[in-house]
């Protein structure tokens, strides 16, 4: 299908730009999307389709960082209201609120639901027990500039951060203390574990590394023509996707580092972007307040992308033998 091109699916209803944002698990329903904005209501969709399902009210300023537990039953949200949020997914009610002493930018879910952790410009990763949530959280300081990004990994005995010191660290969970420190060039914009949990991709400046999460060695690094805000490596990691400062949603083969395509959706910079759970497609935000969903292979019968292919000065016989894929 060589005459079909990239048509993203834009997803609207933010008011201000769209910074953070997750997948769920694929469950008995599919999986799910949430969006953090500047307009302080993060949204829940259905995930490959982009349909919006509802709204989570109750901040009172931008919305930074946002997260899905695996099965989608739980969300959260960290905000410039100084606190962060857990909510019922289903049915959107109010869960547990944490107040911070500064803006919260990143939250995230244990697997097992049981644990939330968030990251402030306190510079400091707390993480909250939600099946005692009156209890004080553990507090990891170390970091000397606000954190950007918080996530759990190595079946939950490790955490990982990073901030505008221009670092990334690795926390035991158990004991409290950093246990490892990458230093880079730039501030690290975003941070990944992939989904068999062995390999973390960060962006920084204009370049995409690629990480043993076990070792913490470099396994490779590329080179992005423009500031990268945030990348995402496909479920089998054939590719990854970035965007960033110039507006523009690139691809890269994962192993040779080739850009194998880039085209401009947006109009204005990219500030997240994830591959679903399936690896069929990845959602970007963007500076222009909405969201998009691109395919991974075009031309594919997915979600409500509809793939005719044109083909010029057919027969009637011909056409009676096209195979045309049309999704309802």
């Amino acid at each position: 299908m060589a005459n079909l091109r990239q048509t993203p699916l834009t997803c609207s209803g933010h008011t201000r730009p769209v910074v953070n944002l997750a997948f769920s698990d694929v469950t008995d329903s599919g999986y799910f999307l949430i969006s953090a904005s500047k307009d302080g209501k993060p949204m829940l969709r259905q995930g490959d389709t982009g349909d919006w399902i509802g709204t989570f009210e109750g901040h009172k300023g931008a919305v930074w960082g946002v997260a899905l537990n695996r099965d989608a039953t739980k969300a959260a949200s960290g905000a410039a209201d100084f606190i962060a949020k857990v909510w019922d997914a289903v049915s959107g009610e109010e869960l547990h609120s944490f107040k911070h002493n500064h803006i919260v930018k990143s939250v995230d879910f244990s697997s097992s639901s049981s644990l939330f952790a968030t990251a402030s410009a306190e510079k400091l990763v707390r993480v909250f027990d939600l099946e005692k949530p009156e209890a004080d959280p553990t507090v990891y300081s170390g970091h000397t500039s606000s954190i950007k990004h918080v996530m759990f990994y190595r079946d939950n005995t490790r955490i990982i951060s990073c901030a505008d010191d221009r670092t990334l660290r690795v926390w035991d969970h158990i004991s409290g203390q950093e246990v490892r420190k990458l230093e880079f060039n730039a501030p690290p914009s975003s941070i990944e574990i992939s989904k068999d949990g062995v390999t973390l991709t960060v962006a920084h400046g204009r370049t995409v590394s690629f990480w043993d999460a076990e070792s913490m060695s470099k396994i490779r690094e590329i080179p992005i023509p423009t500031q990268v805000n945030s990348a995402s490596l496909h479920p089998d990691k054939s590719m990854f996707v970035c965007g960033g400062e110039d507006f523009k949603m690139y691809k890269f083969d994962y192993t040779t580092g080739v850009e194998i395509e880039s085209f401009k959706g947006h109009f204005g910079p990219v500030h997240c972007v994830k591959f679903s759970p399936d690896g069929e497609l990845y959602a970007s935000g963007s500076e222009d307040g909405t969201l998009r969903l691109w395919q991974t292979t075009v031309g594919k019968t997915y979600g409500l992308w509809k793939c005719v292919e044109a083909v010029p000065n057919m027969t009637q016989e011909n056409h009676n033998n096209l195979h045309e894929v049309i999704a309802s």
